[in-house]
């Protein structure tokens, strides 16, 4: 085997026998636009530019020459690894890292400005979707949201022109603060140990300084002690500075006490001591400057331009409008026909369409003629009416089709085609199966508020969700299926009710239509409820999210609106679901109550964001209460946030703009604001407005598009390697000892090639941007063992000397449902902290970066228990039941006081995962999954099964126990001593603390879950997947009874450990075996 070996047919990779003979050459055709075809023999690892230069020069020996014009004009085209053009106009990038499909490139001539053109091509090379592909698209509503986001997005980078570089600083690198409840149960008294570096020097001081001093006042205490210690005559550090933390590009700015700053929080934590440097302000203006340039080069400067207003969104002369509530005639549309329906030859096709307010229904569906034939299908009567007039439809109504086959029973059963359909089937009558062959849905009003008209042309979806309504799919996606080949179609005609076109009321006129009726009652105060009442609605609007409102609560609520609102404030979504949306007349009543409703905090408006609650107002008010946020609250949140931009019908809309507003004022916001979307670009139902929102924040963040660039041209390079290794291991399966040494040799072999090393230094981590890369430590890199041979990389920290940081890098597996826990477990840690409770919590970072693709943060001088174990026993089957072993690595690793506090840190921090775990209803708990770091901290990795979904072999659950709570574990608890009934004592307080404090935070973790309903996660598809959480967290039972139930579950944990111990005593044996 080569020294570096990868797949045969990439021709882009090093040592490819499809690279010819040379090892650095590859033979590429070139078309040129005069019709003259040249093969040359180009360098792999050339830039375009220089490719560009070689064709030049060979040119120049073939006919149609001098019509060639200039060479600057022109640029080169090819075909991608995605199999869609793309424009190769950033000419600095590699030939190797462009990998054309086809070693074909075509000389094109450029139509518009240089600048332009080289900022789309990086945007689309950096987005995964190039703009050409929005620029094709023949949709208006792209065309105009395209518009004004271009528009501030220029205002934007304009404004950047006025900026300091202190509140570009404030923007970019930001320091995390803690909240002043965080922060109070440090000690005032009690001075700060602080090591201070000096930038581009090898010179460190510490300092004691008390926590209420600011970042200034260090500053000033290290600068007397550098002159006490250097003298005046040094010069070199003379300057104004500012701070920064040592390890990270995060600057200490503002004049906020250092106890209030996360960073010095997490090291009095720790036990560690700060370490911060100061850095002269003209490397920070210099920083600053270079991203003013970046900018100039794309963006011209027109300051004594004021920028081009918005058009007005009325042209004159006005065109005549019918407002839709002056349409009395029934809702009606016209089924022309179907095409390309996978349906057996012997079934009957029907179609069913519902219109939906969210998920209420709000009329009775209606239901097509029955159709034979093949795959085209006609209607005889194709004119579905509902039962609801067209002025009471509300703006946010979407209509929903399910097309199915009727069957008879006995047929369905005896068929082998659509193996699929017995998951939906459902039966409707005596002998008969109906199941669903496709649905799709769309809008009943479009994006301008226009009441749809004319011919449309559905293309449908073919996979189905585990919950249907009425065989119908309301909370699916209202985009069509892209690929149309395929898609079964849909062809529906949208009735013509006036000679005008119909529109939704605007704004005033609905509160106009609220005055009238609020007159009509005579202004009397609505729905004063008596003391019976008020208790009956108190225990409506205390139940979680989760619980039905019937008929009857739902007309209290409507009448006791008023008290809700002075009362309740909170439970405005119970309100909402309690509105009458199919009345115009109710609609227009909660627009003007909803004018003067209580700002719910942060929090509380998450839930407005829900499928649940579609109404454009209400979500604009929603988004006015996030605007609250501070940055660090929204970054717990954006993982949800970007998922509800599902929900969103329209591609310009409140939470749009919100997030684009609040990630391009805020790096670190807009660095995983961008991964959050890049992730999911493949996925169809969301690919057209995930790429336009991504285009819009470049746009608006110029100086950040080549960081990222960085970012993603490495992921690539790593995908690569992964790929290198597990074709190897393929090749080599038979002798495993020689195919781990030679693979290994063959990845370090390609990471030190310098088209590899290269890509892969001097940037920013994903995980976070604030710390940076240098360069891969090739010796300490290697492949894991796991099926999809995760890659081990480690970096050395470009900011601080001698640190190094680990991450691994997955392609293969899908990492969403592990970052949706780990950010769960962050927000407990967060809350545990707001009531003064610490439980050493380590939500390590973990990012999907692509399709099946993502990075995880190495946890530094920590290991598994399964290694532990192994570690102190010559037998793997003993191993497991070693209950001394644990104690016994942490007394090697802590001696003194460090092993007490090592003993505390385990306990708090077991105590919190043994709660999280349980809450959360983590599954497939083995010893390899859970880990201890020297100083104590225990932690679990690897959340593959959530929410109940627990592990089982051959029908029977291989994990019996609420949580993991083994002997070896408790022994370490009460240190060693079987009698420490103490020590025991306080860990179980922990845990009955740490679960109350969640139990009053239930409604907002119900919310979460139920906000990533369509994400596509394996165990989060319905609500029935979140009802574990209604129970686990005891919600709708007192303190008393649930506080019970949990020490029910802690006792069960507690006696059937040992049934944990034979698990783990089988993992053991099954590790040793593969070792």
């Amino acid at each position: 085997m080569p020294p570096a070996m990868t797949d045969l047919l990439d021709m882009w990779a090093p040592h490819s026998p499809l690279a010819g003979h040379a090892t650095d050459l590859v033979h590429v055709d070139f078309l040129l636009p005069t019709g003259i075809y040249i093969q040359l023999e180009v360098p792999r690892e050339a830039t375009i530019q220089h490719i560009k230069l070689l064709l030049w020069k060979q040119a120049q020996t073939y006919p149609l020459f001098p019509a060639l014009g200039e060479m600057e004009s022109h640029m080169f085209e090819c075909v991608n690894q995605a199999a869609v053009h793309e424009e190769l106009e950033d000419e600095t990038r590699r030939l190797c890292d462009v990998r054309p499909f086809l070693p074909v490139l075509k000389l094109v001539t450029r139509n518009c400005g240089r600048a332009e053109r080289l900022l789309d091509s990086k945007i689309g090379v950096l987005i995964g979707k190039g703009l050409h592909e929005l620029d094709a698209l023949q949709d208006q509503e792209v065309k105009d949201f395209r518009g004004k986001m271009l528009r501030i997005s220029e205002e934007r980078m304009q404004r950047y022109h006025t900026m300091t570089w202190s509140e570009w600083l404030q923007g970019c690198f930001s320091p995390q603060l803690e909240t002043a409840t965080a922060t109070a149960t440090y000690s005032q008294e009690e001075y700060l140990k602080i090591t201070i570096h000096f930038d581009q020097s090898q010179d460190a001081a510490s300092l004691r300084v008390p926590p209420s001093y600011t970042p200034n006042e260090l500053m000033e205490q290290a600068l007397r002690k550098w002159l006490t210690t250097h003298g005046p005559d040094e010069d070199s550090h003379q300057g104004p500075y500012v701070l920064r933390v040592s390890q990270r590009l995060e600057f200490l700015c503002g004049d906020h006490p250092l106890i209030q700053y996360k960073y010095i929080k997490e090291c009095i934590q720790a036990k560690e001591p700060p370490h911060l440097t100061l850095v002269l302000t003209s490397t920070v203006k210099a920083m600053f400057e270079k991203e003013i340039s970046a900018i100039g080069a794309v963006v011209s400067r027109k300051s004594s331009n004021p920028p081009v207003p918005l058009p007005p969104k009325r042209r004159a002369p006005t065109q005549v409008q019918t407002c839709v509530w002056d349409v009395s005639s029934q809702f009606k549309i016209i089924l022309l026909k179907g095409s390309k329906v996978n349906a057996e030859e012997t079934a009957k096709v029907q179609v069913r369409a519902g219109l939906f307010h969210g998920t209420e229904l709000l009329c009775k569906p209606a239901v097509s003629s029955e159709s034979s034939g093949r795959s085209e299908h006609a209607w005889s009567d194709g004119t579905l009416e509902f039962d609801i007039v067209a002025s009471d439809l509300p703006r946010m109504t979407r209509l929903c089709f399910a097309v199915y086959a009727i069957m008879d029973k006995v047929k369905k059963q005896k068929s082998t085609k659509n193996t699929h359909s017995n998951k939906y089937q459902t039966i409707r009558k005596a002998g008969k199966v109906h199941y669903p062959i496709a649905w799709v849905n769309t809008m009943v009003f479009d994006y301008k508020g226009q009441l749809k008209t004319g011919d449309v042309v559905l293309h449908s979806w073919s996979s189905f969700p585990d919950e249907l309504e009425e065989m119908l799919n309301p909370i699916g996606t209202i985009q069509t299926n892209p690929y149309t080949e395929n898609a079964t179609e849909l062809h529906v005609h949208f009735l013509e009710y006036s000679q005008h076109p119909i529109v939704f009321p605007p704004f005033d006129k609905i509160l106009e239509k609220a005055a009238e009726i609020a007159k009509a009652n005579d202004c009397v105060p609505m729905g004063r409820g008596g003391k019976k009442f008020h208790i009956e609605l108190k225990e409506i609007m205390e139940r979680d999210p989760l619980s039905q409102l019937c008929e009857n609560e739902k007309d209290l609520i409507w009448t006791l609106r008023h008290d809700c609102r002075e009362n309740f404030p909170q439970s405005l979504p119970k309100l909402l679901l309690s509105v009458k949306w199919s009345k115009h007349e109710d609609m227009a009543q909660l627009q003007a109550l909803l004018q003067i409703w209580p700002r719910l905090s942060p929090r509380d408006a998450l839930e407005l964001l829900d499928f649940n609650y579609p109404d454009q107002y209400v979500r604009e008010y929603a988004v006015s209460c996030l605007r609250d946020m501070s940055d660090e609250e929204l970054s717990q949140y954006l993982l949800q946030l970007v998922q509800v931009l599902r929900y969103e019908p329209y591609y310009d809309c409140a939470l749009t703009r919100f997030l684009l507003d609040r990630g391009q004022g805020n790096r670190k916001i807009g660095h995983f604001l961008f991964w959050h979307l890049r992730s999911e670009i493949h996925m169809p139902a969301v690919s057209i407005q995930f790429a336009l929102i991504l285009e819009a924040y470049c746009r608006g963040s110029i100086p950040h598009i080549e960081v990222l660039k960085k970012q993603v041209e490495a992921l690539s390079k790593l995908k690569s390697v992964n790929e290198l290794i597990k074709l190897g291991t393929i090749k080599n399966a038979r002798s495993k000892t020689k195919e781990a040494m030679l693979t290994r040799e063959a990845m370090m072999t390609c990471l030190r090639q310098s088209g590899y090393s290269e890509t892969l230094s001097d940037l920013n981590s994903p995980l976070n941007p604030s710390i940076q890369l240098s360069g891969i430590n090739v010796e300490r890199c290697r492949y894991m063992d796991s099926k999809m041979k995760p890659l081990w990389i480690v970096y050395h920290n470009k900011l601080l000397r001698g640190d190094s940081l680990g991450i691994i890098f997955k392609n293969g597996d899908d990492l969403r449902q592990d970052m949706l826990t780990l950010q769960i477990l962050r927000l407990m840690d967060l809350l545990w902290k707001e009531a003064n409770l610490d439980l050493r919590i380590v939500p390590y970072g973990c990012l999907a970066t692509g399709d099946r693709a993502g990075l995880i943060e190495v946890v530094s001088s920590a290991d598994t228990i399964a290694n532990i174990q192994l570690t102190s026993s010559n037998v793997a089957a003993a191993a497991a039941f070693n209950k001394d072993a644990l104690l016994n690595w942490l007394k090697e690793k802590n001696s003194g006081d460090a092993l007490e506090r090592a003993i505390e840190e385990f306990t708090l921090s077991c105590a919190g995962y043994c709660v999280a775990t349980y809450v959360l209803g983590i599954g497939d708990r083995h010893s390899d999954n859970i880990m201890v770091r020297s100083t104590g901290q225990l932690f679990h990795i690897d959340f593959g099964h959530i929410l109940g979904n627990f592990k089982s072999k051959f029908g029977i659950k291989r994990e019996r126990v609420p949580f993991i709570l083994t002997h070896d574990f408790i022994h370490v608890i009460q240190q060693g001593k079987t009698g420490n009934t103490e020590k025991f004592g306080s860990f179980r307080q922990y845990c009955e603390e740490a679960y109350l404090i969640l139990r009053k935070n239930g409604n907002l973790f119900i919310t979460l879950f139920a906000l990533m309903l369509t994400a596509g996660l394996p165990e989060l598809t319905s609500v029935k997947d979140i009802q574990y959480l209604k129970d686990s967290l005891a919600l709708g039972k007192t303190d008393e009874d649930a506080l019970k139930q949990f020490r029910q579950k802690f006792d069960e944990a507690l006696r059937e450990s040992w049934t944990t111990k034979v698990n783990w005593m089988a993992h053991n044996v099954v590790k040793d075996n593969r070792s």
